[in-house]
């Protein structure tokens, strides 16, 4: 399975494509960068039209982008959310399943800390991905958000598998599964 992971940004847009199968490797990954001097309508248009044209030649089989939730700048929040916007629009006309993970999900994932820098992200994504060579950080960091989507898949499809078979139960019913409390 392919999965192109997206790092939306309006001045540089991460991507990178991990192919997952018994090892995971990098198959493709770079950054759009649409030009900071130009104005915010041709940067988004830019980044629709280059995004669009990574999943036309790369053809991933779903994609994941980063979730944005916070930032210090209210501008600089709406600039990243149309930029972001527009991103998954190029990826929901090709298509493509669409899957968000938070900046902290991504870390703890890839790095073991939801409050890692950038560095040392992508020092594990090269450690996870032999050959991957040093990336960009914008490409790392979408090599990681692709990466955080396949463990998790993987990790859902392993309790699965670990699952007894059987009827299933509804909640509410007598003797159904019930989550314990946390605490």
């Amino acid at each position: 399975m392919r999965i192109l992971g997206v790092d939306p940004g309006s001045r540089a847009a991460g991507w990178a494509v991990v192919e997952v199968g018994a090892r995971a490797t990098l198959v493709a990954a770079g950054v759009l960068r649409p030009g900071a001097g130009r104005p915010l309508h041709e940067r988004l248009g830019l980044l629709y039209d280059g995004l669009s044209c990574v999943v036309a030649r790369e053809r991933p089989d779903e994609a994941v982008v980063e979730r944005v939730f916070a930032g210090v700048n209210a501008q600089s929040l709406i600039t990243l959310g149309e930029a972001r916007g527009v991103l998954l629009l190029a990826l929901a006309r090709a298509g493509l399943p669409l899957h968000e993970v938070t900046p902290a999900e991504v870390k703890r994932t890839v790095a073991g800390n939801g409050a890692a820098e950038k560095e040392q992200v992508r020092r594990m994504v090269q450690s996870l991905l032999p050959g991957s060579g040093r990336l960009a950080l914008d490409a790392a960091d979408a090599a990681a958000i692709a990466l955080c989507h396949a463990f998790a898949g993987a990790g859902r499809l392993a309790r699965l598998a670990a699952t007894p078979a059987g009827p299933a139960r509804s909640p509410g019913v007598a003797g159904s599964w019930r989550r314990r409390p946390s605490g």
